[in-house]
């Protein structure tokens, strides 16, 4: 960001301006879950990939479409199954009897938002591909490794009441998104807004315009990697994240035994990035103690190991998370 704190000031006006055109986008289409979309924005400026669950019919796969929609990118949506291949999603090899030479064929994993709708329903090969995409943002076919458009998101959706037919996600995989967030019932107000925009035979279906373009994508995360971070609400975030590995140095001997592994290292700089893109949507050039507070469960919530003992007492990651925020000292 520039120096000027003027031409500075403008610059984050105009970012929040085309965040405040994004929304009232996707509002045409999705009723509620602000919540949901305001993380899902913060992960697409960051390049962060997001884990979200809910039961069906929350619009969850609506949101992310819709979100797509706004933004002048490509959309695919890859419906994860038991008998999907690896090559389903990234492509294979075509041989030209002609020529005899192979060319590739480049899967749907080419696009800047990827959709991997019930992602538990894939095996070990296929979440294996996947992950190598997730991580080094490229795909090998055959011998030659093709880099993904930039930006690339996977959006994976996965629903928490079914367990027939579904692998459990790796831990290493989990690790890579960057959120889980989980979506809930909508308030009887927002359904019966709902009700007024799907039931009424006028009423056209809502056609979403794209309102930011992949360069103002770029320029937006320009902005949010300029958002400060102090060196206190550093210290703070390593403490949380931390306060998940050794409880008993931050006085939470009660949830030791509840936790088998803590946060990574890579959930520090989650937790800082989410934080500043939080900071970055409520219109300020600064991150706050609120913000890191604000955005703390959704990133670690998927990062944490309970014990065969929390299960037992029916602890959650979430209720660990809140005693931990409750215990580390605020800047």
């Amino acid at each position: 960001m520039t120096a000027d704190p003027r031409a500075a000031q403008e610059m984050m006006a105009a970012g929040h301006e085309a965040i405040g055109r994004l929304r009232r986008e996707v509002s045409k289409a999705v009723v509620g879950q602000e919540r949901i979309l305001d993380r899902l924005t913060v992960a697409l400026l960051i390049r962060g990939h997001v884990l979200v669950e809910g039961l069906p019919g929350l619009a969850k796969t609506l949101t992310v479409k819709t979100l797509a929609s706004s933004v002048a990118g490509s959309f695919k949506r890859v419906q994860f199954t038991p008998d999907l291949l690896p090559a389903d999603i990234t492509g294979t090899q075509i041989f030209d009897p002609a020529g005899g030479t192979f060319s590739p064929r480049l899967g749907p994993i080419f696009a800047n938002f990827l959709l991997a709708d019930e992602i538990n329903r894939a095996p070990a090969k296929v979440q294996s591909a996947l992950l190598e995409a997730m991580q080094e943002r490229q795909v090998t076919i055959g011998e030659a490794s093709h880099r993904l458009p930039e930006p690339f998101v996977v959006v994976a959706t996965q629903n928490p009441i079914e367990q027939e037919g579904t692998f459990a996600l790796p831990e290493a995989q989990l690790d890579r998104f960057v959120m889980k967030l989980r979506v809930g019932y909508p308030t009887r107000e927002q359904e019966e807004r709902m009700l007024r925009l799907y039931l009424d035979p006028i009423a056209e279906v809502p056609l979403i315009e794209p309102v930011i373009s992949l360069e103002g994508v770029r320029r937006l995360s320009g902005l949010i990697s300029a958002v400060h971070l102090d060196e206190r609400i550093s210290r703070y975030v390593i403490d949380i994240v931390n306060a998940t590995r050794s409880p008993l140095q931050y006085g939470l001997a009660p949830i030791a035994p509840m936790i088998e592994y803590g946060a990574s290292p890579r959930a520090t700089l989650a937790l800082a990035h989410v934080s500043k893109g939080h900071a970055f949507l409520e219109g300020r050039a600064f991150v706050t103690p609120e913000d890191v507070k604000e955005t703390a469960a959704d990133v670690l919530r998927h990062r944490l190991i309970l014990t065969y003992e929390a299960a037992a007492d029916q602890v959650t990651a979430d209720q660990i998370i809140d005693r931990v925020l409750g215990s580390v000292n605020v800047p």
